[in-house]
Order: C-alpha cells, then sequence, then structure tokens
C-alpha cells in the first residue's frame, strides 16, 4: 500500500515547545499565529498530516504547509512574511519637506497647519500628508501648556519632597493635602427611583441648588487613608481649622509632615504660625 514520501521529523526544543504553547494558548495571541503554532504541536506529537488536519479541523494543505514553514525557518517562519506592495511614489526629499514645513511654518492668517492647507501648499494629497504626519508622531492642532519654576530652590525642595514619598521617615506620618472649592450642593427635585430588574436607576432631570460647598482633603501616603472636611468658605481660617483636625487624627508621639501647594491660604501668617 502506497503511504507517501516519509515526513521528516519535527523535533522541538524546551524553548520552542514553550515559546509555541504560549502562542497557542495566550489570550492576546492573533488568532492565525495561535492556529500555527497548534498545527506544529500537533505535527510534534508525530501526527501526521492528515491526522493532525483531522484533529485541528483544518486542511490537509494548511498542516503541510506550515509543517514545512517550521522546518525550514523554526518559529521565525509562523510569522507572516513583510508583502512588497506598489512601489513609493513620494521620495525621502519630499517627506522632509512636509516635516521642516510643518515644524518651522505656519500658513498665512492661520495659526497652524491642517492637512488640507499643507497639502494645497505642497501639492500632495491630504492623506499623504496625515500618513506622514502620523509616521513622525506631528499633530499641529494640539498644543499644551508647561510652566518652568524660577525658584532658585526648586531642585531642593523637589529633592525634599521625593524623599518623603520614597522613604517616609520614622516615628512620622506623611500628608499630602490639597483643597476642591466651590462645589455645587445639589438635590433632585424628587426622590430617586432605584433600579428593579429590566428597569434602570431613575432620577429627575432638574435639580435644587443649596449653595456651594468646599472640601478639604488629606491623605496618608503610607496607608492611603484619608481625612477630609467640609467647610462653606475656603479662607485661611477654615484651613487652619482643619490642620487641627489632621492634628486631633495623628498620635501625640508621631511627627506629622504635610506637602502642599503654593495657594495664597496656605501662606498666612496664620498657617505659618501653626
Amino acid at each position: 500500500m502506497r503511504t507517501g514520501r516519509p515526513k521528516q521529523p519535527l523535533i522541538l526544543s524546551e524553548e520552542e515547545r514553550e515559546r509555541l504553547e504560549s502562542m497557542a494558548h495566550r489570550a492576546r495571541s492573533h488568532p492565525l499565529l495561535a492556529r500555527r503554532a497548534r498545527v506544529v504541536l500537533a505535527c510534534a506529537e508525530g501526527l501526521d498530516n492528515q491526522a493532525a488536519a483531522k484533529k485541528l479541523r483544518c486542511s490537509k494543505g494548511m498542516v503541510g504547509k506550515w509543517r514545512a514553514r517550521f522546518l525550514q525557518d523554526r518559529l521565525e517562519g509562523l510569522y507572516d512574511e513583510p508583502r512588497p506592495g506598489a512601489p513609493r511614489k513620494i521620495g525621502d526629499d519630499q517627506v522632509e519637506k512636509v516635516v521642516i514645513q510643518t515644524l518651522e511654518s505656519t500658513p498665512r492668517g492661520q495659526t497652524h497647519w491642517s492637512t488640507r492647507e499643507l497639502a494645497r501648499a505642497s501639492g500632495l494629497s491630504r492623506m499623504t500628508i496625515s500618513r506622514i504626519w502620523r509616521a513622525f508622531g506631528l499633530q499641529s492642532h494640539r498644543s499644551e501648556t508647561f510652566k518652568l519654576s524660577p525658584d532658585p530652590l526648586l531642585i531642593e525642595k523637589v529633592r525634599d519632597i521625593v524623599g518623603l514619598y520614597m522613604n517616609p521617615p520614622d516615628h512620622a506620618l506623611v500628608f499630602c493635602v490639597d483643597e476642591k472649592s466651590q462645589i455645587q450642593a445639589l438635590d433632585r427635585t424628587q426622590p430617586m427611583l432605584p433600579m428593579r430588574p429590566g428597569q434602570l436607576e431613575r432620577r429627575t432631570h432638574d435639580y435644587k441648588r443649596h449653595g456651594t460647598t468646599c472640601l478639604f482633603a488629606a491623605l496618608d501616603l503610607k496607608t492611603g487613608r484619608v481625612i477630609g472636611e467640609l467647610h462653606r468658605r475656603h479662607r485661611s481660617q477654615e484651613f487652619r481649622g482643619f490642620l487641627g483636625t489632621i492634628e486631633g487624627n495623628v498620635p501625640a508621639d508621631l511627627d506629622v509632615h504635610i506637602v502642599l501647594d503654593n495657594y495664597g491660604t496656605h501662606k498666612t501668617a496664620l498657617i505659618r504660625r501653626w
């Protein structure tokens, strides 16, 4: 009985088997790559192409293809080869010109380039400009803010605060303190209707205003515990009262280190004396 040409034995190293098992069963693997890995693992069990195809419910030709690819190139053979595609029509000099024009100039009467404006100025298509921008990470329509501190002791202060965060001192607590002011105290005009099977929670579209409130909060960096208070106003008197609350929540034998921003309420004589 004719059985065809004998197949070259497929033997895996321990590292290859671990890689293939990971590719075959990891949730984030690409489905095609996972299927190829399962084909190779089935062939490594000693199954011929027909038996492996039946086990994995795929074609016999597919098993033969990826068996041969693995035997020739090992793990690298399971990945798709890059497709040649059409030759480039845009040269490097044109790409460089678009990037320089984006970075070093602006259109007349406007603050930044758009893909349409730059396409009109450069003679290229809008999609070409868009692809070049994506390739170089250019987003001319976006901007961010920054501020360089003029404080001559900035480096020393940063080191002090980072040192408190990274290595809190013994027999002391470190609190990061801040405020959220002008919080609107709103209430719905009618009681809320709770969620039921097959029905969402419901609340009225209109509300009543009850003024505003200010939240003072202190985060214990070591434990994550938060000490908070609400006050009607946001002055140094209220902040001094909140500092007293923090002190009242700390055992008397422990020191207190507080990290604050430069808000004016934090720098009055009342707070400095405390």
